[in-house]
């Protein structure tokens, strides 16, 4: 287990040093992803049409406390005749835990697929996202979670 998390870090690392990116018209973005997990997001261009993001998701509610840590490698492609506007796709892990009241806590990890919108607002520092997030959880126990869709509001610079 340690031995991932540390691989992961690696390439966290790695990639938020790397090149600029071509297709969107911002370098990083840092704001937040709204839908039945809100969080935290953080997104940085590697290479040309491809974004890392980092979205940090926690809920509390009736008992049950959740957070989960998400890295994602996304590819761009611009929607012809609309300035600003890309579609993406692409994949990448989580790992959370998840607190239900009066229970032992569980770890678990999952395996993350992602398709969704991005448009940067022209002249603006401004971004706005739609995107779905299919999860297959891999621990404690294997299943799919079909997915979280959220809205994600950012600060370009």
């Amino acid at each position: 287990m340690k031995k991932l998390f540390t691989i992961l870090g690696c390439i966290a690392l790695f990639a938020l040093t790397t090149t600029n990116v071509k297709a969107q018209n911002y370098k990083n973005a840092i704001g937040g992803r709204f839908g039945s997990y809100n969080g935290v997001s953080f997104k940085t261009g590697l290479n040309k049409g491809a974004m890392l993001e980092l979205i940090g998701n926690f809920r509390s509610s009736g008992g049950v406390n959740y957070v989960q840590l998400t890295g994602l490698y996304e590819v761009y492609n611009p929607i012809k005749g609309a300035e600003g506007l890309n579609w993406y796709y692409g994949g990448g892990a989580s790992v959370g835990s998840m607190k239900v009241k009066g229970f032992d806590g569980d770890v678990y990890l999952g395996l993350n697929g992602v398709l969704g919108l991005d448009y940067k607002f022209k002249g603006a520092p401004i971004n706005l996202s739609l995107d779905w997030i299919p999860t297959l959880r891999l621990t404690p126990d294997t299943d799919f979670y079909s997915g979280d869709v959220g809205l994600g509001v950012r600060f370009t610079f």
